[in-house]
């Protein structure tokens, strides 16, 4: 996807856009920091994309699909500070939602570090609503869940 503003989402391909990604995800949730191998292994499972704003890396993605008990998809945005209220991080929910109704989700979870507020209110102002907190075992940090349920029609 581009548009006339020079946004551009793209699928994560490729050494350089594993770095990218792996970049942003990093400076977004340092609790869950993660080396290249892991993000190439979760690039064989979900899908990941790399938003940029002209030739500047802005925010990726990640799509988890639907868990086969409830058909819930995992849509993640992060957008680097710098370039948040902008739209970037609605175009890559939108993008993200509409991955998850084609790989068949019902309802729609996103995680977000409890910190880091911009998330758990972007995520509120979608219709997102919490369902769960939580610290992962040996850690510190404060998870939430959000649920929008059913995933809107597009």
């Amino acid at each position: 996807m581009s548009d006339d503003l020079g946004l551009r989402i793209e699928p994560v391909s490729g050494e350089a856009m594993l770095r990218d990604g792996r970049h942003v995800h990093n400076v977004i949730v340092p609790p869950a920091a993660m080396t290249l191998d892991e993000v190439r292994e979760r690039a064989g499972r979900y899908r990941l994309e790399n938003a940029c704003l002209g030739a500047t890396l802005a925010g990726c993605s990640t799509v988890r699909p639907p868990a086969v008990e409830d058909a819930t998809a995992t849509v993640i945005a992060r957008v680097l500070p710098g370039h948040r209220r902008t739209g970037i991080g609605t175009a890559l929910y939108e993008r993200g939602l509409a991955h998850a109704r084609v790989l068949g989700a019902r309802s729609v979870e996103t995680v977000v570090l409890a910190a880091g507020g911009d998330g758990v209110r972007f995520a509120a102002a979608r219709g997102f609503t919490e369902t769960e907190r939580f610290v992962l075992p040996g850690e510190t940090d404060e998870w939430v869940t959000l649920r929008l349920t059913p995933a809107p029609a597009p």
